[in-house]
């Protein structure tokens, strides 16, 4: 992560949902020379395809109905920072399209808009696909996806990299026992063998709300079996 965050080329994620792609995200953000810019993300999944291009691109008033005053994108407001698409292959092809000549030459107008406006931003995409199969299944422009992946980082899930799940539950351990005010200090042996032998399908996501809810619903300093979701027990 940190060779590809010094550099300013574009970056494709790649992994199971839960498996942690927005905090490598955020950790190349950081770790970049923009990271004192702004840091925008878009879950291209979750907005609703009439009302994404308005949230990228932004739009002039009067450009629709309910345009009632000229509003920037999120594209206008990555400039001098960062940009994560997240899901990217979710996003419509014809939005695709309009994207990718954002890319090529970094100008765009609002909708409705007559002006050009440039945008220096870095690229960062995510997906829960395999990007490839995406392409070739029409789920990605083939040329946008050649242009995003300069350089592909594949998150492994959680069940095929088992030695780092002592790291995140410290770090989840910590960050909840301070978040909630609670005093637990530890995790009890057989309780710590649970957390090490599922098969976690949620990936890093369902690892972490195990934790939270260990931490809350604990009774003593220590995480025992029965803390954890049944899910897990």
């Amino acid at each position: 992560v940190e060779s590809v965050a010094t550099s300013d080329a574009s970056v494709l994620i790649v992994g199971e949902s839960g498996t942690g792609k927005e905090l490598v995200a955020n950790a190349i953000h950081e770790k970049s020379a923009r990271r004192d810019g702004p840091w925008v993300k878009v879950n291209c999944a979750a907005l609703p395809k009439d009302l994404i291009e308005s949230e990228l691109f932004g739009h002039v008033k009067g450009a629709f109905t309910g345009a009632t005053t000229d509003k920037s994108g999120l594209l206008e407001e990555a400039n001098r920072g960062s940009l994560l698409l997240d899901e990217i292959t979710e996003m419509p092809i014809d939005l695709q399209a309009k994207l990718l000549r954002v890319l090529e030459d970094r100008t765009f107008r609002r909708i409705g808009g007559a002006k050009s406006i440039s945008s220096d931003f870095r690229l960062i995409s995510s997906t829960n696909r395999n990007s490839i199969q995406a392409a070739k299944e029409g789920h990605l422009r083939q040329d946008l996806y050649f242009r995003i992946n300069t350089v592909t980082i594949t998150i492994p899930p959680l069940r095929e990299r088992a030695e780092d799940i002592p790291v995140l539950v410290r770090d989840f351990l910590e960050r909840y026992r301070s978040k909630h005010g609670r005093p637990v200090e530890g995790i009890a042996p057989d309780a710590y063998r649970q957390l090490l032998s599922n098969s976690w399908p949620g990936n890093v996501r369902e690892l972490q709300h195990a934790i939270e809810h260990a931490v809350l619903v604990a009774r003593g300093r220590e995480i025992t079996v029965s803390d954890l979701p049944e899910t897990t027990q």
